[in-house]
């Protein structure tokens, strides 16, 4: 570790995050937009394996169950938007070399449910239950 306190793995994120917001300076509307989803399916067909099959579903769910959300993506994430902000992102076991990809939600997701609740979920792998649990909190943190 540096003496920033930062891994090599956070200092990448933080330059890819750099990186996201250089190439997408200047752009507006339509034309954001079509850069941010070509990132974004960029770095789920840079995965491999679990990961991989997990970030293209969580793309197809998003598409089907909350088309309103932009995908984009953030700190090398592929991740999904309202309004410029991120509400899921799956980041995945590769980049940071731990166990499992976890699907993330960030606080603009409606996803409150009393005085606790789930923001992320571990992925390990893709089966029936775990799509639909995973259309039934996007369906929900989508609003």
């Amino acid at each position: 570790m540096s003496s920033t306190g930062f891994s090599a793995q956070e200092r990448a994120a933080m330059r890819q995050r750099a990186e996201e917001l250089r190439t997408s300076k200047g752009l507006k509307g339509a034309a954001k937009l079509a850069k941010e989803l070509d990132a974004c399916v960029e770095a789920i067909d840079a995965l491999s394996g679990t990961d991989q099959a997990v970030a293209a579903l969580l793309h197809r769910i998003v598409s089907e169950e909350a088309p309103h959300l932009n995908p984009k993506t953030w700190y090398g994430f592929p991740s999904y938007a309202r309004d410029g902000n991120v509400v899921v992102f799956f980041q995945p076991a590769s980049k940071f070399d731990s166990r499992y990809g976890t699907v993330g939600f960030q606080d603009t997701a409606s996803l409150d449910d009393g005085d606790m609740w789930a923001t992320s979920f571990a992925v390990v792998a893709v089966t029936d239950e775990v799509e639909q649990r995973l259309r039934d909190a996007v369906r929900k943190a989508a609003g």
